[in-house]
């Protein structure tokens, strides 16, 4: 299972990445510092507010361009979506 986001290039790449967490999760998920689903999203928009900061602290740069719209979409379409 792959869960590096450095192998995340196309459009089809996000998916197979969730599905690697999900897996991830369901093997390990106890482990995990942020397991249940309120904590895990209250942890992601953390890290969304710092990812200048983690970044700079790997040596890399915050890339400058992205679909942020289509991440939101994203995460709201799974609130509903069957």
């Amino acid at each position: 299972m792959n869960t590096s986001p450095d192998h995340v290039d196309s459009r089809e790449d996000p998916a197979a990445f969730v599905r690697a967490l999900h897996s991830c999760h369901t093997e390990e998920g106890r482990s995990w510092e942020n397991a249940d689903l309120a904590s895990f999203l209250e942890a992601l928009a953390a890290w969304m507010d710092d990812a200048d900061g983690w970044y700079s602290n790997a040596g890399r740069s915050l890339p400058a361009s992205g679909d942020w719209s289509f991440f939101a979409r994203a995460l709201l379409a799974a609130t509903t979506y069957e």
